[in-house]
C-alpha cells in the first residue's frame, strides 16, 4: 500500500514541525506557503529561518507556493494557518475537489466578528467537510526536537478523532481524543488571553503568586465562557486546557506571554506587535473574547482588563488594581 499523501496548508512553525512528524511516520508531505520568494529561501536553505530555526526540513519534505497540486494531490488536509487569515485560505481552496479528504485545523483563535471557531470558519467556506481539531501544549521549539509532548485531537466523530490520533501518533507525541471540539477549540483559543496577562505580571515584576492566581482565576474565565457555549466542564482542566495555558504561560518561547511581558514592561501593545513577524494569536482573540463575553453574558474579569489595556490604551497599573479591588465574592461563585 502506498503511502498516504499529506498537505500541510501553512509554513509558520507549527505547520513545519507537524510536517516534519508527519514525514517521519512515513507519510508522503507537502508543505504549502502563500509567499513564493519565503518557500524558495526554505528550499534552498532546508529550514524555516524565520518561525523554526536551527531544525533541518528533510529534503523530501516537498515545499511549494502552488495551492491547486499541493491540494488535489492530498488525501488529509492540515490547515495550519493564522487564525485571523484562516478565511481567506480557506476561500483560496474554494472550488477545487475536495471531496473526500479529511480536514484537520491546527490553529488556534476565534474569528473577530463571526465569533467562530476555526472548524467553524473551515465549514464555513468549504460547506460540511470531514474536520477535526489537533489542539494542546505545543511549543513547536520543543516538538520539533522529540521532546516528549501531549496534546488532544477532538471531533464530534469518534472515528475523524481515532484516524487523527492515528495519524499523528508517536513514541514522542500522544494523542488522546475527546468529542468536545467546542471545548478543545475554545481552550486553546482563550488561554493565548490569559497568557498575556501572564506575561504582563512578568514584565511589571510580579512575582509566582500572582501568575498562579491569574492561571488558575484564567481557567475558571475560560470554563464559565465554555459552558454557557455548550463545553464541557471536564475539558477545560485537562491537557487542551489546563494544560494548554501553563505551558503558555511558563514558557520562554510563548509569543503571548511575550507580547505580554513586553507590554507590562512599558510598551504599547500596537509598537510590539508591530516589531515582530511572529503572529500573536491572543491579541485578535481578544477582542473576539469581548464579544463573547457580552454575548453570553459572562464574567471574565482578567480577559476584559486584557481588552482594555490592548484597544482602549488603559494602564496595566490601573488593570491590575481594578483586578484586585473588584467585589469581594466566594471562589465557588460561578
Amino acid at each position: 500500500m502506498s503511502a498516504k499523501k499529506i498537505t500541510v496548508i501553512g509554513d509558520g512553525g507549527w505547520g513545519t514541525t507537524l510536517a516534519m512528524i508527519l514525514h517521519q511516520k512515513g507519510y508522503n508531505v507537502t508543505v504549502w506557503g502563500v509567499f513564493p520568494d519565503y518557500i524558495d529561501t526554505m528550499k534552498s536553505k532546508r529550514e524555516n529561518i524565520k518561525f523554526l530555526p536551527g531544525v533541518k526540513i528533510p529534503e523530501t519534505i516537498v515545499l511549494t507556493s502552488e495551492l491547486s497540486a499541493a491540494v488535489r494531490e492530498a488525501e488529509i488536509l492540515i490547515l495550519a494557518a493564522p487564525s485571523q487569515h484562516m478565511r481567506e485560505v480557506a476561500g483560496r481552496m474554494k472550488g477545487l475537489n475536495l471531496g473526500g479528504k479529511l480536514f484537520v485545523s491546527v490553529s488556534k483563535g476565534v474569528e473577530n466578528h463571526s465569533l467562530m471557531r476555526m472548524s467553524q470558519v473551515i465549514r464555513d467556506v468549504l460547506g460540511k467537510v470531514n474536520i477535526g481539531v489537533l489542539s494542546g501544549p505545543t511549543i513547536s521549539y520543543e516538538v520539533a526536537r522529540g521532546l516528549p509532548t501531549t496534546v488532544v485531537a477532538a471531533s464530534e466523530e469518534e472515528k475523524t478523532a481515532n484516524e487523527i490520533q492515528d495519524l499523528f501518533m508517536t513514541e514522542n507525541f500522544r494523542i488522546y481524543t475527546n468529542t468536545d471540539v467546542i471545548g478543545v477549540e475554545l481552550g486553546g483559543s482563550l488561554k493565548n488571553v490569559i497568557a498575556i496577562a501572564a506575561g504582563i505580571s512578568d514584565g511589571m515584576g510580579f512575582g509566582v503568586n500572582t501568575k498562579s492566581g491569574l492561571l488558575v482565576r484564567g481557567i475558571v474565565e475560560i470554563a464559565r465562557l465554555g459552558a454557557a457555549m455548550g463545553a464541557k466542564q471536564e475539558t477545560f482542566y485537562g491537557i487542551s486546557g489546563l494544560g494548554d495555558l501553563v505551558t503558555t504561560c511558563v514558557s520562554a518561547h510563548g509569543r503571548n506571554r511575550w507580547f505580554g511581558e513586553e507590554i507590562g514592561k512599558g510598551k504599547k501593545p500596537g509598537e510590539v506587535l508591530k516589531s515582530t513577524e511572529m503572529v500573536v494569536e491572543g491579541a485578535g482573540t481578544a477582542e473576539s473574547c469581548h464579544e463573547l463575553q457580552r454575548k453570553y453574558n459572562v464574567e471574565m474579569p482578567i480577559a476584559e482588563e486584557i481588552y482594555a489595556i490592548i484597544y482602549q490604551g488603559k494602564d496595566p497599573k490601573a488593570a491590575v488594581r481594578d483586578l484586585m479591588t473588584r467585589k469581594r465574592k466566594s471562589e465557588n461563585d460561578n
